[in-house]
């Protein structure tokens, strides 16, 4: 619990002291959103979610999936998962969310993953912050000792998955666990 909460301090302090109560999170369940989110995302997102709900959902093909090791994953996300997973960090759950190609009933509506917290943990979800700015939601669950690392719009999620595989490849660590000199890299 001590490395859960110096996580959550990292993540106030690296954001000047400020940290927000998810909205729409049940009371009393400790979710803290650590991602900076204007108002006029905020809205955006709720209109972008409005939107959605009103238009048509057609059936165009199925759910993609492939095998990570002997679990079932979505295609889109295998990559980072798998990545993640040879660099250590542990994964939770994943999806890689609806778009206008998918069975809309098999889907989150946002694309997530979760990653339970840990030092290299913290160094990953800060790096996609860093990376994927806007595009990402990141909340902490001090409870469950977990990121909950998601796209911020509908519409974000296939590049929501592509960024995170990026992130994926571009986190790396020296052969003492800290991350090199190549750990933010542009492209």
């Amino acid at each position: 619990m001590k490395e859960l909460q110096s996580s959550l301090n990292l993540f106030t302090a690296c954001l000047g002291g400020e940290s927000v109560s998810a909205s729409g999170s049940a009371a009393g369940d400790g979710e803290t959103v650590i991602s900076i989110h204007s108002e006029r995302h905020w809205l955006r997102r709720e209109q972008e979610l409005e939107t959605w709900v009103r238009a048509p959902k057609p059936r165009r093909r199925a759910k993609q999936t492939a095998l990570l090791g002997n679990i079932q994953v979505d295609a889109e996300l295998l990559g980072a998962l798998t990545l993640l997973k040879r660099k250590g960090l542990h994964t939770e759950f994943s999806c890689a969310g609806v778009s206008l190609l998918d069975e809309p009933e098999d889907h989150s509506l946002y694309a997530y993953m979760t990653l339970a917290a840990s030092a290299s943990a913290d160094r990953f979800v800060r790096l996609a912050m860093r990376r994927m700015k806007h595009r990402l939601l990141v909340t902490f669950e001090p409870a469950r000792g977990r990121y909950d690392l998601s796209s911020f719009y509908i519409g974000h999620n296939r590049s929501f998955c592509r960024l995170l595989e990026r992130c994926a490849e571009v986190f790396r660590f020296s052969e003492h666990g800290e991350p090199d000199s190549g750990t933010v890299v542009d492209g």
